[in-house]
């Protein structure tokens, strides 16, 4: 096996990525080393490399980057039984304890002790990465690495709808960068009676209408996507709020278009704290807010391995496709907005 490889790296603070050769890493007891085929880019590591307050606070460079992927079991350290050398497998990014209060009820997504990998440890956008076989998902042979990369974004949005309870509702998803727009196909997968989508970006838009959206709206100066939402449910609104943008408007504006006694649930992260109306817009409304970390370990990943195996086609989100040594044209694409999702190739 090779002891070099080739990896993206946050070499120090400050803007920018850098392509460099680093060791390749070696597993220890209950881990494995895989062969990456596909990883893609997520907003966090556009933070990452445009080295904002929040990238800033958090990194410690020099990290690879990247927890998002797919690919094969090279390697197996010891007291691994859960998979084997040759398997083909999607990484869940949240590392998680095991020990605390969260993980021994149920909830390690939101483990007192989590890290992620290519934010805490490194990373993904390499040619291999170690991780614990814990966190190995066996994929069926049949889902292309593209789709197997995106499975750690594909559960935020499969984790996000089943929350909300989505059957026989009408449900308006709010910012439809690529985890809103698969929430689209989701939710009509899950019994939605009618979706909704919401953004200002006519691409974005376009992708949304793809994903099955029964109407989609735009958001932005001079748009009032709320009374739009509420001209298509007779005057009352929607039964669920999906806010996936983080962008205050965004979230006062999926308080407008909630009707009373409904559920809006926010995985969207704001940059900064957010003023909400609470009185007229979440008491007197009996409205019922949800937070959403994340995927639920490991109910979200059987969720999502049924929904794939019955029908649902998430591939109209992913519309670019780059190597791995032509990252600054894959980061200039996601800032530009005119794409879904984004996969690099080692």
């Amino acid at each position: 096996m090779k002891k070099r490889m080739k990896a993206l790296i946050k070499p120090e603070a400050g803007p920018g990525l850098k392509l460099a050769e680093v060791d390749v890493p070696e597993p220890g007891r209950g881990q494995c080393l895989v062969k990456v085929e596909a990883a893609s880019i997520c907003g966090t590591d556009l933070h990452i490399y445009q080295w904002d307050p929040w990238a800033a606070s958090r990194l410690k460079p020099p990290l690879i980057v990247g927890h998002e992927f797919a690919g094969r079991v090279v390697a197996v350290g010891e007291d691994v039984t859960s998979v084997a050398v040759g398997d083909y497998v999607a990484g869940e990014g949240h590392l998680f304890c095991g020990e605390c209060y969260y993980c021994r009820t149920g909830s390690a997504h939101i483990c007192e002790r989590g890290q992620i990998i290519g934010v805490d440890t490194d990373g993904c956008f390499a040619e291999y990465i170690r991780m614990p076989a814990v966190n190995l998902w066996k994929l069926d042979e049949d889902v292309p690495p593209e789709v197997g990369a995106i499975h750690d974004p594909l559960g935020n949005a499969v984790h996000t709808v089943m929350a909300a309870g989505v059957s026989g509702r009408r449900v308006a998803v709010v910012g439809c960068g690529p985890i809103g727009l698969v929430a689209i196909a989701v939710a009509r997968r899950a019994g939605a009676s009618a979706v909704f989508a919401i953004d200002p970006n006519p691409y974005r838009r376009e992708l949304a209408r793809r994903m099955g959206a029964d109407a989609v709206l735009a958001a932005g100066p001079g748009e009032d996507p709320a009374s739009r939402v509420r001209e298509l449910t007779q005057g009352r609104g929607a039964d669920v709020v999906l806010e996936m943008s983080g962008h205050p408007a965004g979230i006062d504006s999926g308080l407008d278009m909630l009707r009373k006694g409904g559920r809006m649930v926010l995985l969207g992260l704001p940059p900064n704290p957010v003023t909400l109306d609470l009185t007229e817009k979440v008491i007197f409304k009996e409205a019922t807010l949800i937070g959403v970390n994340g995927r639920r370990l490991f109910e979200t990943w059987y969720q999502t391995a049924e929904l794939l195996r019955t029908g649902l086609d998430v591939t109209p989100v992913i519309t670019h496709e780059f190597k791995m040594e032509d990252f600054e044209q894959a980061f200039a694409a996601l800032m530009e907005g005119r794409c879904g999702k984004i996969v690099l190739k080692p």
